[in-house]
């Protein structure tokens, strides 16, 4: 079983980031911060659905981004069980993480869900930039954290005491 504080606070910290991120680059482009809830939610209900459904979806969209940042916290803390360096180099492995969760939820997820997009489709370089620096500082570096706080306190339990 994974720790619970470290895996809900490390789903907290990528889930704001993330989406605090999300708000403030695309909403300075101009984009409501409604509208990128509704693009999340698309994944679920596609486009149409999503913007339909107001406000309630852009709800859904929310909740559902934080389910996806518990999985991507919670997959890092299980394999970094198995392979104890991406929990003991968290500085180093965690943004190398987010880079490779970028491209799977571009790659894979997006276009398998029902949001489409993603893929082979051409983004501006800004927005590419933009997603591989949050991804790489703000979704896998705490993420890596969180793991390293999880195993680190594990570790000192079963450490013998000294006299």
């Amino acid at each position: 079983m994974l720790p619970l504080r470290p895996l809900l606070l490390g789903t907290l910290a990528v889930g704001v980031l993330d989406i605090m991120d999300a708000f403030i680059f695309f909403g300075l482009k101009g984009v409501a911060w409604t509208r990128i809830l509704h693009s999340i939610a698309a994944g679920v209900l596609g486009r149409e659905a999503a913007v339909a459904g107001g406000l309630p979806t852009a709800f859904l969209g929310l909740f559902l981004h934080f389910v996806i940042a518990f999985g991507v916290v919670a997959i890092y803390m299980l394999v970094s069980r198995r392979i104890p360096i991406l929990a003991d180099k968290p500085w180093v492995f965690g943004p190398m993480y987010g880079i490779v969760v970028y491209y799977v939820m571009q790659f894979v997820v997006l276009p398998l869900s029902r949001a489409g997009g993603g893929g082979p489709r051409t983004k501006p370089l800004d927005v590419i930039v933009n997603g591989l620096l949050i991804h790489a500082l703000g979704v896998g570096l705490p993420a890596a954290l969180a793991a390293h706080a999880a195993w680190k306190s594990r570790r000192a339990d079963l450490k013998p005491a000294t006299a």
